[in-house]
């Protein structure tokens, strides 16, 4: 095993706070590095950790921290040709800051997902909505949290919004123009993988109206969470979904993440649509599911360290 630290990768001041605790409690040997405000030497052969662990969030340019998004897809690329084990590595987070290339994966796997145009101007928006018909979503490429999703009902509502600069395409300029899909009960479903596997799956309950489906314990007290709160509960996936989603991070190449799916409720069919290669535990993890997802994460890491 290396005597060498876990470089623990993050941004968000608050999110990682029950992933430090847990390795403080082992006394596990790791140093934090913030994404906000760091360097490198492009020219290094080696680094001083034995494991990066990237925990990097695509909603960092909502914290004034959009620089750290590009920073980190140079550096990730730079660790790996090091020869370092990242956990989510470059090409993960390729998938965390781009919707298009989600959906593009989604497709070569044969997996279904919502009806959907890539855009780069407002003009090609209207055009997008003629052929896709409403209710419809507007997402930022780069999102995360839901950021600058907006639904519309109409071409009316669509074009005032348009015409009065109140649609943003997000910090690369992208956008998805999609199909509103009605999920069956009224729900969707977030289900966690570790290590390619199945961790655990829940269910969050939505208005349709809010996209901020963050069910961690931090999320719901940031200021930008869902007023209401969310209705949140654990479930068990059909296993052809399960076996959907393993093939998914296998081919996305990520170690810690989820996938979101909901059932469309004209047909039945589980209709796939964000991969998140940063995804925050649910809230009361032990009372809602059973157990600690940090303590399962923790053990993934120090096994990880010990592979090397």
């Amino acid at each position: 095993m290396s005597s060498r630290p876990i470089a623990i990768y993050y941004e968000h001041p608050e999110w990682f706070r029950p992933l430090f605790a847990e390795l403080d409690a082992r006394r596990v040997d790791y140093v934090e590095l913030k994404a906000s405000c760091l360097s490198y030497d492009p020219a290094a052969e080696s680094v001083d950790f034995s494991l990066f662990v990237n925990r990097m969030s695509a909603s960092a340019y909502l914290r004034g921290n959009g620089q750290g998004i590009f920073f980190t897809h140079s550096y990730l690329t730079h660790l790996q040709e090091c020869g370092v084990r990242v956990i989510n590595g470059n090409r993960a987070f390729a998938l965390e800051t781009s919707k298009a290339l989600q959906l593009r994966l989604l497709h070569s796997l044969g997996i279904p997902f919502p009806n959907t145009r890539v855009v780069n101007c407002t003009d090609e928006i209207l055009v997008a909505a003629a052929q896709l018909g409403f209710p419809l979503l507007v997402k930022p490429n780069i999102g995360g949290r839901g950021a600058g999703i907006v639904r519309f009902d109409s071409s009316e509502q669509l074009r005032a919004s348009i015409d009065q600069g109140k649609l943003e395409l997000g910090i690369d300029q992208v956008a998805l123009v999609q199909e509103l899909i009605p999920p069956r009960g009224g729900h969707i479903t977030r289900v966690e993988m570790l290590g390619g596997k199945f961790l655990y799956a829940i269910e969050v309950f939505t208005s349709g109206e809010d996209f901020n489906l963050c069910p961690a314990e931090i999320c719901r007290n940031d200021p930008d969470a869902p007023k209401a709160g969310l209705k949140v509960q654990a479930c068990a996936p059909p296993r052809h979904v399960i076996d959907a989603i393993e093939k998914i991070v296998a081919h996305a190449g990520i170690d810690a993440g989820s996938v979101e799916y909901l059932t469309d409720d004209r047909d039945g069919r589980a209709v796939f649509y964000d991969i998140n290669a940063l995804s925050n535990f649910v809230a009361e993890a032990p009372r809602l599911i059973g157990f600690d997802p940090h303590v399962r994460l923790v053990d993934y890491l120090e096994r990880q360290r010990e592979s090397q």
